[in-house]
C-alpha cells in the first residue's frame, strides 16, 4: 500500500490507540489541570507520523481540556456529551459527507429531515433544518421574517448578542425595549422573544407581541424544555412563533456544531432563503454552503435514549440547580438574585467579589461570572447532569 493510500484507508492500530487514550482520559474523570505539554512549535517538513501524532497530542488534547462532566462544572451552558456522539462524530469524519449535494450526502440528508420531522412537533412547527449554532439559526429566521415584509427587529435589552448582530448583517432597523410590555408599535416588526436568557435564564413572556408581523422565539437555552413532562409547562405558548432557534450542543447534549431554526410555515419560509447555482442539483436552503453531519448524533442520541432519556438528563440538570439555590440561600455569607426559571442562578457571595472568588476556586470547581445591571454575580448553569451542587458551594466557602 501506498504511503498516500494508507493515510485514508482504516488503520485499525491508530485507532483503537485513540479510543484506548481517550477512554483512559475519560475514566481518570480529572479537571485537565495538570502537567502541561507543549504545542508543537513549528510545522514539520515531513511530519511525525500519525502514530507519533496521536502520542503527543493526547496530553494537550485530552488533557488540557475543560472536563464539562466533572463534578465541580457548574458554569455553563455547554454541557458533556453521550459517548455515543463520540462514535457518531468518527463515523462523521470518516466519511465526510457534504448535506450541500445530495449525491455526497444521501442518508445523511436524510437523517437530518428524520430528526427535524422528530423534533419540529414538540415546539408545534412544522419543519426546518440544521445549523452550525443558534446564532446562525437566529439570522437565518430574521432573514425569513425580513422576506416576509419585516423592516425592524425588535428584542429585550437581555436578548443574545446574535440578534443586533443578525439586524445588522441583515440591513434591519434594531430597536431593542426594556420589557413586551411597554413594546410599542410593532407594524412591520419582528418580535424576538427569548426563552432562556444567557446571564439569568429568564423566560420571557411568550404570548408577547401578538400584533408583530413576525414572532421568533430565541429557545437556544430553555427550547429542549418541550421534551420534559415536568417542565414543558415553562414554554407554554411557544407554539405561536413563526419560528424558533433551539440549540442541540446545549440542553440536547450534542457536540459543537449543532443547532437548528424551525418555522411554523418552512415551505414558505425555505422558500424565501433559498438559492440555486449551476452546479446544485438542488436550491441550497438557509446561511451555510457546504455543511456536515451534524444530525447524525443527534438521531444516535434520540435513538439510544429516546424522549425520557434526554429529558432525564434536563430534569436532573434543573433539579441541581435547585438544590444549589437551597444552598447558597442556607449559607449566611451567600446569596443568589432570583429564583432560578430555566437552570441558570445568579449567586455571590456577601464579602468577596465574584471575578475575585473565582480567581480563588480550586481547579477541578468551576463557575462562571456575569454582569447584571452593573453588577458582577456568579452565574452557574445545570448544564451538566454529573455536577455536584453542594460541593460546589463547599469549595466556594472554603475559598473566602
Amino acid at each position: 500500500m501506498s504511503e498516500v493510500s494508507g493515510a485514508f484507508q482504516a488503520n485499525a492500530a491508530g485507532l483503537m490507540r485513540a479510543v484506548e487514550l481517550l477512554v483512559a482520559e475519560k475514566t481518570e474523570a480529572n479537571s485537565g489541570a495538570r502537567g502541561r505539554s507543549e504545542l508543537p512549535g513549528t510545522l514539520p517538513e515531513s511530519g511525525i507520523g500519525p502514530s507519533a501524532t496521536i502520542e503527543e497530542l493526547a496530553e494537550p488534547v485530552l488533557g488540557q481540556a475543560r472536563h464539562l462532566g466533572a463534578p465541580g462544572f457548574l458554569a455553563h451552558m455547554d454541557p458533556p456529551t453521550p459517548w455515543i456522539t463520540w462514535a457518531m462524530q468518527l463515523w462523521n469524519s470518516s466519511t465526510n459527507q457534504n448535506l450541500l449535494h445530495p449525491d455526497t450526502a444521501p442518508v445523511a440528508r436524510a437523517i437530518e429531515t428524520k430528526v427535524i420531522d422528530w423534533l419540529a412537533p414538540f415546539f408545534s412547527q412544522s419543519g426546518g433544518h440544521m445549523t452550525s449554532g443558534s446564532t446562525i439559526a437566529n439570522l437565518t429566521a430574521l432573514w425569513a421574517a425580513r422576506e416576509a415584509g419585516a423592516h425592524t427587529v425588535v428584542a429585550t435589552r437581555h436578548a443574545h448578542l446574535s440578534i443586533a448582530k443578525g439586524a445588522h448583517l441583515l440591513g434591519m432597523h434594531y430597536r431593542p425595549i426594556d420589557r413586551w410590555v411597554a413594546a410599542g408599535n410593532l407594524d412591520g416588526c419582528a418580535a424576538v422573544i427569548t426563552a432562556g436568557v444567557t446571564s439569568t435564564g429568564e423566560i420571557e413572556p411568550l404570548d408577547a407581541a401578538p400584533l408583530a408581523a413576525w414572532r421568533h422565539v430565541d429557545a437556544a437555552w430553555a427550547g429542549p424544555l418541550v421534551l420534559s413532562d415536568q417542565n414543558r409547562g415553562l414554554l407554554a405558548g411557544i407554539g405561536q412563533a413563526d419560528s424558533v432557534a433551539v440549540s442541540a450542543h446545549k440542553w440536547l447534549f450534542q457536540p459543537k456544531e449543532s443547532a437548528m431554526v424551525l418555522f411554523a410555515n418552512v415551505e414558505a419560509a425555505h422558500a424565501s432563503v433559498s438559492f440555486g447555482a449551476d452546479y446544485l442539483s438542488v436550491p441550497n436552503v438557509g446561511v451555510a454552503g457546504s455543511h456536515g453531519a451534524a444530525a447524525v448524533p443527534l438521531l444516535a442520541t434520540l435513538l439510544a435514549y429516546g424522549r425520557q432519556g434526554i429529558a432525564g438528563w434536563i430534569d436532573q440538570s434543573m433539579y441541581q440547580v435547585e438544590v444549589l439555590a437551597r444552598a447558597v440561600h442556607a449559607a449566611p455569607d451567600l446569596e443568589y438574585r432570583t429564583e432560578p426559571q430555566s437552570g441558570v442562578l445568579n449567586w455571590r457571595h456577601t464579602q468577596v467579589s465574584a471575578n475575585e472568588l473565582q480567581a480563588q476556586l480550586p481547579a477541578d470547581v468551576f463557575v462562571s461570572t456575569t454582569t447584571i445591571e452593573g453588577e458582577p454575580w456568579l452565574r452557574s448553569v445545570g448544564a451538566n447532569p454529573m455536577a455536584d451542587p453542594l460541593y460546589v458551594v463547599a469549595a466556594v466557602l472554603d475559598a473566602v
